[in-house]
């Protein structure tokens, strides 16, 4: 009988430490969409200077077999030093930034102000036909706060894609 967990889809964060020269995000997102696989995010930073290193946050979805998939893949290029699967290797942190735009007149400004005070959502602009706000959250608050804003007048989203980290005083 084949268990119903090994074939739903999941989205999990890898953490993809690289060598921070020309070509290797290409490399990457080459591997993952030559066979098939779903980027839902997708983020890249220098995170050492000196070392020339890289860190590439990436959300992908699949079956438990594609994710094993996905983490042995990563882990055979040549610029990259170290995987991490954030959602299974222990616990982590995981952030979003979003601005985001809603227009409307003041009865629309005072209710989006009550939903941004509750998800402590920062008004970077205002003036009287919009508002634009700054939230950082995980991705399902950040959905929440989006749905919540799209019967207000919500007319802009523009996200930062996931940026994650383990929990603990390790490195991946």
């Amino acid at each position: 009988m084949i268990d119903i967990l090994e074939n739903d889809e999941q989205d999990h964060t890898f953490s993809v430490l690289v060598e921070n020269e020309a070509g290797v995000l290409a490399r990457v997102i080459g591997l993952l969409s030559g066979r098939g696989y779903n980027i839902e995010s997708l983020t890249v930073a220098e995170v050492d200077k000196d070392k020339h290193l890289s860190k590439i946050t990436i959300v992908s979805s699949g079956t438990k077999m594609v994710l094993e998939q996905i983490r042995t893949q990563l882990e055979r290029l040549v610029p990259v030093q170290a995987v991490a699967n954030l959602t299974v290797d222990g616990p982590s942190l995981e952030r979003e930034l979003a601005l985001i735009k809603v227009v409307g007149g003041d009865k629309t400004q005072a209710e989006c102000l009550k939903v941004a005070n509750t998800f402590q959502a920062s008004i970077i602009e205002s003036t009287p036909e919009y508002c634009i706000f700054e939230v950082i959250e995980g991705t399902e608050k950040m959905n929440t706060f989006i749905n919540l804003m799209k019967p207000l007048g919500l007319v802009d989203v523009s996200r930062s894609g996931v940026v994650a980290m383990p929990l603990g005083s390790e490195a991946i």
